[in-house]
């Protein structure tokens, strides 16, 4: 049972029989908007139904196809595809242990971490191993999908205020770059600036909102690699309509230590009112489309 099904507009269907039904349903009667079918050895093969319940959105259904053409699903994944390169960081795709589901590494020094995103087209990326064709990654399009978030107030900035943001973040992301080639008079630096914020945060939180401090964040989450705490501001927003049952999703492109991505939220988990320049904070569980390389 997947907990993010409802973020796509299947808020209803929480019991797994329910679910199960949904999801043979959606196999047996829906319009595929694509099917792709690999065949892993002599007797077994693994095919990818996908149903598109609104544009970019929908479920991606996994299982063996048998001689007459009929699927048996195995597991499911809901997806939103995200519309905006974020990242061409060095990537590493890695296969999960239980099931032939591949997660991506991205070295991505903008959010400080090794970012980790469950890799939203398998079957494209196993196609290529097995005809050995590139699976050298050019860029990923990220999207996050949230069951719970809010809309947070902008802060009140000057053009010039925006301006020296933008010049400070690219100083930093050079210096992030310097460092992580081993320069050490980067390290110095950093530590030397970090040290710096922490002062100055320590004595605007006395008087301040944290919120009117920290304009937005990208951090681990829970116990899981790839699940994220955010606040990004809203670049653009859109609403969705899910065709099966008429469920309203906010779909949003977020800018987040200044890389973009796409969010979506089910309406009726979001807490304020979406606008363009308003921020999100909340929790995503991160999947990607990998750009590989010719």
């Amino acid at each position: 049972m997947h907990r993010f099904l409802r973020t796509i507009g299947f808020s209803e269907y929480q019991k797994k029989h329910n679910i199960d039904g949904l999801i043979r349903d959606l196999a047996d009667h829906s319009q595929p908007s694509q099917i792709r079918k690999i065949q892993l050895d002599d007797e077994t093969n693994l095919c990818e139904v996908r149903i598109e319940t609104a544009p970019g959105m929908g479920v991606n259904i996994y299982g063996e196809m048998d001689e007459t053409g009929d699927i048996r699903p195995e597991y499911y994944v809901p997806y939103v595809l995200g519309q905006v390169p974020s990242s061409n960081a060095d990537c590493s795709i890695q296969r999960h242990t239980d099931r032939e589901t591949y997660a991506g590494l991205l070295d991505e020094y903008k959010v400080g971490i090794s970012l980790i995103y469950y890799l939203e087209n398998v079957m494209e990326y196993r196609e290529r191993k097995m005809s050995r064709a590139s699976t050298e990654v050019d860029c990923v399009n990220l999207a996050g999908l949230s069951v719970k978030g809010k809309i947070l107030l902008p802060i009140k900035k000057t053009a010039k205020q925006r301006e020296m943001a933008k010049v400070a973040s690219k100083e930093r992301n050079n210096l992030l770059e310097a460092a992580k080639n081993g320069s050490e008079e980067a390290m110095e630096t950093l530590t030397i600036d970090d040290i710096d914020l922490y002062s100055q945060i320590s004595r605007r939180v006395l008087k301040e909102d944290i919120y009117s401090i920290i304009e937005s964040c990208f951090m681990p989450c829970g116990i899981e690699c790839d699940q994220y705490s955010i606040i990004g501001t809203i670049h653009e927003l859109k609403p969705l309509k899910n065709c099966v049952t008429g469920e309203e999703v906010y779909t949003m492109k977020l800018e987040c230590n200044d890389m973009f991505f796409d969010v979506a939220i089910n309406k009726q988990d979001l807490i304020g009112e979406p606008q363009v320049g308003r921020r999100f904070k909340g929790q995503i569980w991160m999947m990607g489309t990998a750009k590989f390389k010719a």
